[in-house]
Protein backbone atom coordinates (compact mmCIF):
# COMPACT_ATOMS: atom_id res chain seq x y z
CA UNK A 1 0.00 0.00 0.00
CA UNK A 2 1.53 3.29 -1.10
CA UNK A 3 0.90 6.58 0.68
CA UNK A 4 1.67 10.01 -0.64
CA UNK A 5 1.19 13.53 0.70
CA UNK A 6 0.65 16.46 -1.65
CA UNK A 7 -0.08 20.15 -1.35
CA UNK A 8 -3.56 21.22 -2.44
CA UNK A 9 -3.21 22.90 -5.84
CA UNK A 10 -5.44 23.75 -8.76
CA UNK A 11 -4.25 20.54 -10.42
CA UNK A 12 -5.52 18.23 -7.68
CA UNK A 13 -8.42 20.27 -6.28
CA UNK A 14 -10.89 17.94 -8.00
CA UNK A 15 -9.54 15.10 -5.86
CA UNK A 16 -11.41 16.52 -2.85
CA UNK A 17 -14.78 14.86 -2.16
CA UNK A 18 -17.40 16.44 -4.45
CA UNK A 19 -19.23 18.16 -1.63
CA UNK A 20 -15.99 19.57 -0.21
CA UNK A 21 -14.81 20.63 -3.66
CA UNK A 22 -17.87 22.87 -3.96
CA UNK A 23 -17.94 24.05 -0.35
CA UNK A 24 -17.18 27.75 0.20
CA UNK A 25 -18.25 27.97 3.83
CA UNK A 26 -14.87 29.31 4.95
CA UNK A 27 -13.69 30.88 1.73
CA UNK A 28 -16.50 33.45 1.42
CA UNK A 29 -18.39 35.66 3.86
CA UNK A 30 -21.93 34.48 4.69
CA UNK A 31 -23.70 36.76 2.18
CA UNK A 32 -21.47 35.95 -0.77
CA UNK A 33 -21.32 32.31 0.26
CA UNK A 34 -25.10 31.98 0.17
CA UNK A 35 -25.23 33.82 -3.15
CA UNK A 36 -22.65 31.49 -4.65
CA UNK A 37 -24.56 28.42 -3.51
CA UNK A 38 -27.91 29.74 -4.79
CA UNK A 39 -27.12 31.41 -8.10
CA UNK A 40 -23.37 31.26 -8.61
CA UNK A 41 -20.68 28.65 -9.10
CA UNK A 42 -19.24 27.60 -5.72
CA UNK A 43 -16.75 25.31 -7.41
CA UNK A 44 -15.32 28.25 -9.34
CA UNK A 45 -15.23 30.36 -6.17
CA UNK A 46 -13.32 27.58 -4.39
CA UNK A 47 -10.83 27.45 -7.23
CA UNK A 48 -10.37 31.22 -7.14
CA UNK A 49 -9.72 31.17 -3.39
CA UNK A 50 -7.15 28.38 -3.65
CA UNK A 51 -5.43 30.19 -6.51
CA UNK A 52 -5.17 33.56 -4.79
CA UNK A 53 -4.12 32.07 -1.44
CA UNK A 54 -1.41 29.98 -3.07
CA UNK A 55 -0.07 32.98 -4.94
CA UNK A 56 -0.13 35.39 -2.00
CA UNK A 57 0.61 33.16 1.01
CA UNK A 58 1.64 29.74 -0.16
CA UNK A 59 0.50 26.21 0.69
CA UNK A 60 -2.93 26.22 2.35
CA UNK A 61 -3.85 22.55 2.38
CA UNK A 62 -2.70 18.94 2.16
CA UNK A 63 -4.17 15.86 0.51
CA UNK A 64 -3.13 12.34 1.46
CA UNK A 65 -3.34 9.61 -1.19
CA UNK A 66 -3.51 5.85 -0.63
CA UNK A 67 -2.73 3.81 -3.73
CA UNK A 68 -3.55 6.87 -5.81
CA UNK A 69 -6.91 7.49 -4.14
CA UNK A 70 -7.50 10.70 -2.16
CA UNK A 71 -8.17 9.56 1.41
CA UNK A 72 -8.25 12.80 3.36
CA UNK A 73 -7.33 16.46 3.44
CA UNK A 74 -6.87 19.49 5.65
CA UNK A 75 -7.20 23.21 4.89
CA UNK A 76 -5.61 26.07 6.82
CA UNK A 77 -4.78 29.76 6.29
CA UNK A 78 -4.16 33.04 8.11
CA UNK A 79 -7.43 34.61 9.30
CA UNK A 80 -7.40 37.48 6.81
CA UNK A 81 -7.68 34.92 4.01
CA UNK A 82 -10.78 33.36 5.59
CA UNK A 83 -13.77 35.75 5.29
CA UNK A 84 -16.14 33.50 7.25
CA UNK A 85 -13.91 33.76 10.33
CA UNK A 86 -15.10 37.30 11.10
CA UNK A 87 -18.73 36.14 11.21
CA UNK A 88 -18.31 34.25 14.48
CA UNK A 89 -19.21 35.89 17.80
CA UNK A 90 -15.78 34.96 19.17
CA UNK A 91 -13.82 36.47 16.30
CA UNK A 92 -11.31 37.78 15.39
CA UNK A 93 -8.68 35.08 15.18
CA UNK A 94 -5.36 36.28 16.62
CA UNK A 95 -3.05 37.91 14.10
CA UNK A 96 -0.17 35.55 15.01
CA UNK A 97 -2.19 32.38 14.43
CA UNK A 98 -3.14 30.27 11.44
CA UNK A 99 -6.78 29.18 11.34
CA UNK A 100 -7.43 25.46 11.13
CA UNK A 101 -10.38 25.70 8.78
CA UNK A 102 -11.52 22.13 8.23
CA UNK A 103 -10.24 18.57 8.02
CA UNK A 104 -11.63 15.31 6.74
CA UNK A 105 -10.57 11.67 6.60
CA UNK A 106 -12.65 9.43 4.32
CA UNK A 107 -14.37 7.02 6.76
CA UNK A 108 -13.05 3.84 5.14
CA UNK A 109 -9.49 5.13 5.59
CA UNK A 110 -9.82 6.23 9.23
CA UNK A 111 -7.61 4.72 11.89
CA UNK A 112 -4.71 4.04 9.56
CA UNK A 113 -2.39 6.84 10.64
CA UNK A 114 -3.31 9.14 7.78
CA UNK A 115 -4.15 11.91 10.23
CA UNK A 116 -0.58 11.83 11.50
CA UNK A 117 0.75 11.94 7.96
CA UNK A 118 -1.36 15.00 7.14
CA UNK A 119 -0.37 16.74 10.35
CA UNK A 120 3.32 16.10 9.86
CA UNK A 121 3.04 17.86 6.52
CA UNK A 122 1.18 20.81 8.03
CA UNK A 123 3.62 21.03 10.95
CA UNK A 124 6.65 21.02 8.68
CA UNK A 125 5.13 23.68 6.45
CA UNK A 126 4.03 26.07 9.18
CA UNK A 127 7.09 25.59 11.36
CA UNK A 128 9.17 26.77 8.44
CA UNK A 129 7.02 29.91 8.31
CA UNK A 130 7.54 30.69 11.99
CA UNK A 131 3.87 30.38 12.95
CA UNK A 132 3.24 30.84 16.69
CA UNK A 133 -0.15 29.18 17.14
CA UNK A 134 -3.12 27.42 15.60
CA UNK A 135 -6.64 28.61 16.36
CA UNK A 136 -10.01 27.10 15.54
CA UNK A 137 -13.68 27.79 16.16
CA UNK A 138 -15.22 24.89 18.03
CA UNK A 139 -18.85 23.87 18.23
CA UNK A 140 -20.01 22.94 21.73
CA UNK A 141 -23.24 21.49 20.34
CA UNK A 142 -21.69 19.64 17.42
CA UNK A 143 -24.14 17.01 16.21
CA UNK A 144 -24.01 17.20 12.43
CA UNK A 145 -21.17 15.32 10.72
CA UNK A 146 -21.84 17.41 7.62
CA UNK A 147 -20.92 20.67 9.33
CA UNK A 148 -17.66 22.47 8.56
CA UNK A 149 -16.97 23.26 12.21
CA UNK A 150 -15.01 20.94 14.46
CA UNK A 151 -16.41 19.68 17.77
CA UNK A 152 -15.10 21.84 20.61
CA UNK A 153 -14.83 18.87 22.96
CA UNK A 154 -12.35 17.16 20.67
CA UNK A 155 -10.24 20.28 20.29
CA UNK A 156 -10.16 20.73 24.07
CA UNK A 157 -9.26 17.08 24.62
CA UNK A 158 -6.21 17.30 22.39
CA UNK A 159 -4.62 20.37 23.93
CA UNK A 160 -6.41 23.42 22.60
CA UNK A 161 -7.32 26.03 25.22
CA UNK A 162 -10.30 28.35 25.17
CA UNK A 163 -9.18 31.92 24.56
CA UNK A 164 -12.65 33.37 24.11
CA UNK A 165 -15.57 31.46 25.61
CA UNK A 166 -19.05 31.27 24.12
CA UNK A 167 -22.12 29.15 24.77
CA UNK A 168 -21.89 27.66 21.28
CA UNK A 169 -18.79 28.75 19.34
CA UNK A 170 -15.72 29.23 21.56
CA UNK A 171 -12.43 30.19 19.95
CA UNK A 172 -9.64 27.81 20.90
CA UNK A 173 -5.87 28.06 20.57
CA UNK A 174 -2.92 25.71 20.55
CA UNK A 175 0.33 27.51 21.46
CA UNK A 176 3.41 26.59 19.49
CA UNK A 177 6.33 27.57 21.72
CA UNK A 178 9.11 26.37 19.46
CA UNK A 179 9.61 24.34 16.33
CA UNK A 180 10.23 21.01 18.08
CA UNK A 181 7.45 21.12 20.65
CA UNK A 182 5.20 22.73 18.03
CA UNK A 183 5.53 19.74 15.74
CA UNK A 184 5.10 17.23 18.54
CA UNK A 185 2.07 19.00 20.00
CA UNK A 186 0.34 19.47 16.68
CA UNK A 187 1.04 15.96 15.46
CA UNK A 188 -0.36 14.43 18.65
CA UNK A 189 -3.32 16.80 18.80
CA UNK A 190 -4.50 16.53 15.24
CA UNK A 191 -3.68 12.84 14.94
CA UNK A 192 -6.10 12.27 17.80
CA UNK A 193 -8.63 14.64 16.27
CA UNK A 194 -8.49 13.07 12.81
CA UNK A 195 -7.66 9.48 13.63
CA UNK A 196 -9.58 8.53 16.73
CA UNK A 197 -13.09 9.49 15.70
CA UNK A 198 -15.37 6.68 14.61
CA UNK A 199 -16.29 6.61 10.89
CA UNK A 200 -19.86 7.73 11.45
CA UNK A 201 -18.60 10.77 13.38
CA UNK A 202 -15.68 11.58 11.13
CA UNK A 203 -15.26 15.22 10.18
CA UNK A 204 -17.23 15.83 7.05
CA UNK A 205 -17.20 19.41 5.71
CA UNK A 206 -20.31 20.57 3.89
Amino acid sequence: MSRRLANVTLDNLDDLPHRCRRCVFWELDPVNGNRAMEVGDPGLEKEAWISSTLLEWGSCGKIVYVDGVAAGFVLYAPPHYVPRSVAFPTSPVSADAVLLMTAHIIPEFSGGGLGRMLVQGVAKDLTRRGVRAIEAFGDLKWEQPGACLMPADYLLSVGFKTVRPHLRFPRLRLELKNAISWREDVEVALERLLGSMTPERALRPV
